[in-house]
């Protein structure tokens, strides 16, 4: 698979080009973002871990055999940087989700472990209203014991208020789990997006 990193970008304004189809992966800080970029695109440290909430704090761009774009997008939630920090990356995300024209899709990710925050619920409302073609990703499922994950799963559809229809996927770049459907659920938006569906 064919990636490159195209650069790290403070705001909207001097992103890549030409315009591909934009894949965002958001979710709070910590949440996995790197870990599953790396796992989906068979990279290692191409997208940098860290253990520490908040170290994304730009939009960077991967793009994908020449076809579409991951754009890592900062962490929302806690991160130890100051509030006004969050918050101006809180605005700016919201502009992005709600009236960017670039952005084709959404990788929501949740951590298997938590229940929806306040700003996950915010953000699958503001795909849902907008129209956003997005997915549930759901990620470290090594970290949560069998018998836990079904109540788990019901916490996260049921306070994120998603539908039967909601596409839900399960993840664990540790161990392997759910790289292919994560890649044929962006295949199929590429599609209906090329049949202007």
């Amino acid at each position: 698979m064919q990636v490159d990193f195209l650069g790290s970008f403070p705001g909207l304004d001097g992103r890549p080009e030409p315009v591909c189809p934009e894949f965002c992966l958001l979710g709070r800080s910590n949440c996995g973002k790197s870990s599953l970029i790396n796992y989906l695109l068979r990279r290692k440290g191409m997208a940098r871990i860290s253990r520490q909430p908040g170290k994304t704090q730009l939009f960077n761009y991967f793009r994908v055999q020449d076809r579409y774009d991951f754009v890592d997008l900062p962490g929302y939630g806690y991160a130890k940087v100051a509030k006004t920090r969050r918050e101006a990356w809180w605005t700016l995300l919201c502009r992005y989700l709600e009236r960017d024209e670039r952005l084709t899709a959404a990788l929501h990710l949740m951590d298997a472990r938590r229940a929806p925050s306040d700003h996950d619920r915010e953000v699958a409302a503001m795909l849902r209203e907008r129209g956003v073609p997005s997915a549930v990703v759901v990620t470290k499922l090594d970290k949560l014991n069998q018998r836990d994950r079904m109540p788990a799963f019901r916490g996260i559809i049921e306070g994120l208020s998603l539908d039967a229809e909601s596409p839900f996927l399960l993840t664990s770049s540790h161990r392997g789990t759910g790289r292919e459907e994560v890649l044929a659920w962006i295949e199929e938006v590429l599609t209906l997006n090329a049949d202007g569906v």
